[in-house]
């Protein structure tokens, strides 16, 4: 009875050996996945950031399903970190758009880690020719979020030029939409061109060169914020004296990347009662329009000049 037993479970084992290796083999000669329209017919589009998310979806419209993976208010994008629904989701989209230039690292490893064929990939830092190591808040360049809506035009043209008529009537309207984002940065470099403000980030470097206003801030200080490194102690100081010797008129204030360090500049700014703009890296709140969010910020940055220019 035992010896019969004995050989039973031997043949349930070389069973399950011989079934698990055939398995394998099928994995081994599965070819690479591809990108397929949904069974609902959309476009399936990964944003890596709510940035890009808001904007693709707008030129898609009724024809795209649009997820956009960083998208927490109260989280600091640089530290995100990835998850299984990421790379299920990135593997499965035809069209994926990555701001690139360090920002979002995890995004490229799952797309090279899925090679999905017939994937599109828009890499922003790629697409208005930066470096790796360029300052990657790209979305506060009108110059080049105008570039980046025109690629993703002319990509969903390419992935379903059935529809050409629709997505040239959408980015119609998505460009005469960004139209007030847009003057209104014209009006600030009118009204305050050449004035000095200060930015606990390099998240402003882009708006302040397109708004004309000159960014005194240490570079040294906003970068190391930007990469959630402890300033050096002098840019500290060098910050400090621009706040307390009244150089600056404005300070603009990344709400998502607070610091020690970030929090003593924006309270001494209030001590010496200069106006403090906080600005964020994602669309808030996270349901609103890319220009819509964009617009608020640039009311509150203007309304900050006028209210330091009639001290």
């Amino acid at each position: 009875m035992r010896k019969t037993t004995y050989v039973i479970i031997a043949t349930i084992v070389s069973i399950i050996i011989i079934v698990g290796g055939v398995f394998a083999l099928i994995a081994i000669s599965t070819p690479t996945k591809q990108a397929t329209p949904s069974s609902s017919g959309l476009i399936q589009v990964v944003a890596a950031e709510n940035f890009w998310g808001s904007l693709i979806s707008q030129l898609g419209g009724t024809h795209v399903h649009v997820l956009s993976i960083v998208t927490d208010p109260n989280a600091d994008p640089h530290e995100y970190e990835s998850n299984a629904a990421d790379a299920i989701a990135i593997a499965n989209a035809r069209l994926v758009i990555v701001n690139g230039a360090g920002y979002d690292t995890w995004a490229l490893q799952l797309i090279s880690a899925s090679n999905t064929l017939g994937q599109i990939v828009i890499n922003v830092q790629e697409l208005v020719n930066q470096t790796i190591g360029a300052n990657p808040h790209f979305w506060y360049s009108p110059y080049y979020v105008n570039d980046t809506v025109n690629a993703m035009y002319n990509n969903l043209v390419s992935i379903d030029p059935t529809n050409t008529a629709y997505y040239t009537q959408q980015y119609s309207a998505l460009n005469a939409s960004l139209a007030e984002y847009n003057g209104r940065i014209d009006q600030i470099e009118q009204q305050f061109g050449g004035t000095k403000v200060a930015s606990t980030e390099s998240i402003f470097v882009y708006l302040a060169n397109a708004t004309g206003l000159d960014l005194v801030s240490p570079p040294a200080f906003m970068q190391a914020v930007s990469e959630g490194n402890d300033p050096p102690a002098q840019s500290v100081v060098q910050f400090q004296n621009l706040i307390t010797n009244g150089t600056v008129s404005v300070l603009v204030y990344n709400s998502q990347t607070i610091t020690t360090e970030t929090q003593s500049i924006e309270a001494l700014a209030e001590q010496y009662d200069i106006p403090v703009v906080p600005i964020t890296e994602t669309v808030q709140p996270p349901t609103a329009l890319f220009q819509n969010w964009m617009n608020s910020e640039l009311i509150a940055l203007q309304n900050a000049l006028e209210q330091a220019s009639g001290k």
